[in-house]
């Protein structure tokens, strides 16, 4: 969580620190040489699109970006959540808590709604049995 008005790309360096992504799905406000650079010497490849007013071009998976979309509809989702949109808890550890029950709910209710609940199938063997559920929002 960030303080007042502050951009997203000033901290993104520190944003992707801890982690070694493979991809690194951003939009255009994120389209910084330090930020590619960061990412590059990480291991990572940005998918970041060009910012109109950048001189020099960078080239971006388009295909992979369109995989942003679905982190997109999952923000949406949480922010349905008046506690998760206003953000009524004062501490980190609280406002975690409450994004990983708005989350599980939010997964529960999805797929209760099939009528069933996802499992996947592992293709390769001949005895298909259900793969490890990961809860992910």
């Amino acid at each position: 969580m960030r303080a007042g008005h502050r951009g997203d790309a000033p901290v993104a360096p520190d944003l992707v620190a801890g982690f070694a992504p493979q991809l690194c799905l951003a939009d255009a406000a994120y389209d910084s040489d330090a930020l590619r650079q960061r990412l590059l010497d990480r291991g990572a490849t940005p998918v970041i699109p060009n910012n109109p007013t950048r001189k020099r071009k960078h080239p971006f998976d388009r295909k992979a970006y369109r995989l942003r979309n679905v982190v997109e509809r999952t923000f949406c989702r949480l922010k349905d959540w008046r506690r998760i949109a206003t953000r009524y808890d004062k501490t980190a550890r609280n406002f975690l808590a409450a994004v990983t029950i708005a989350s599980i709910v939010t997964y529960w209710l999805r797929f209760s709604s099939l009528g069933r609940m996802p499992l996947t199938w592992h293709r390769a063997s001949p005895h298909p049995r259900p793969a490890t559920r990961a809860i992910v929002p």
